[in-house]
């Protein structure tokens, strides 16, 4: 997560006050759910539908991130291009990649949502050596933030704006216990439905509720695998590889995990395009290198 790389100066102070912005962010984004469940006319810029939620978390983070003096730049999943910070200059000061409202389709039903960051000292597209940190927030039965820099990974619990220490040093459990994986199965790969199967005869607990960041959260907690695998119909996935897949990939691998596009590391990656997408598969380091052998 681009700690063997030299940080920009003032990087540090950049990254703290970009994770105390979406500290107080996703205060106001939980609050405002309940108002916004329906959607809008437009598509976001992959062709998913966006709920009122999915625009108003969006407008929030961009006007608050852009507004920190170390803030260059500012992407997300539901726009096109990359935003920069007017007076910035164009190449210098760090680059904000968000998802920001991950599985918003589970508003409806009142189910796990949440928002992911990754903070780049690159300009977007960039590589997940360009990481400086990353990190999500889960709006559960409590709000809580999960968040990955010097290689460290802390869960926060935020309330009213202001985050409390609940776990140090977060690191995923030796045993696993726990497997989601996306995708219709009968569009999924024979290698990797083979591998699956493997997964279930060690008597893993199904999880899955269609929210990348719920399953993951469960994964950190109880130990395991989640993915999100190539499928018949779309052979690269569904998840984004800078919005979604470097940054849940670095909190996993600083917590002692492994991550995969199925070959090789998502940090390994650099998207050609910035909405580029990528099977995703992050969790356990031994069960990430028996699916990579089984798609190999």
């Amino acid at each position: 997560m681009g700690d063997e790389r030299e940080r920009p100066p003032g990087a540090d102070g950049t990254v703290d006050a970009i994770a105390a912005v979406v500290t107080d962010t996703a205060a106001d984004i939980r609050a405002a759910l309940a108002d916004r469940r329906s959607y809008e006319t437009a598509e976001n810029p992959t062709g998913d539908r966006q709920l009122a939620a999915d625009v108003y978390a969006d407008r929030l983070l961009e006007d608050r991130l852009l507004g920190l003096e170390g803030v260059t730049g500012y992407a997300s999943e539901e726009q096109e291009g990359v935003v920069t910070a007017d007076g910035h200059e164009a190449a210098a000061g760090a680059y904000v990649a968000c998802d920001p409202l991950d599985g918003s389709s589970n508003l409806r039903s009142n189910n796990g949502m949440g928002t992911v960051i990754g903070v780049y000292d690159e300009p977007l597209p960039a590589g997940g050596d360009a990481l400086l940190a990353a990190g999500y927030v889960l709006y559960g039965p409590i709000t809580t933030m999960v968040w990955a820099q010097a290689g460290t990974v802390t869960e926060y619990l935020i309330e009213a704006g202001e985050r409390e220490v609940l776990t140090e040093d977060v690191t995923l459990p030796e045993d696993p216990t726990v497997y989601g994986f996306g995708g219709r199965v009968p569009d999924w790969p024979a290698d990797f439905a083979g591998f699956v199967e493997g997964v279930e005869a060690d008597r893993l607990k199904l999880r899955y509720g269609g929210a990348m960041v719920a399953d993951v959260n469960q994964v950190l907690t109880y130990g395991g695998l989640f993915g999100y695998p190539m499928l018949a119909d779309a052979p690269d996935g569904k998840l984004r590889l800078q919005f979604e897949g470097h940054p849940i990939a670095a909190v996993v691998e600083a917590a002692g995990g492994a991550s995969s596009d199925g070959d090789i590391s998502l940090l390994a990656r650099t998207p050609g395009a910035l909405h580029e997408r990528s099977p995703v598969f992050v969790g356990d380091a031994g069960l990430v290198e028996r699916l990579e052998t089984a798609l190999s």
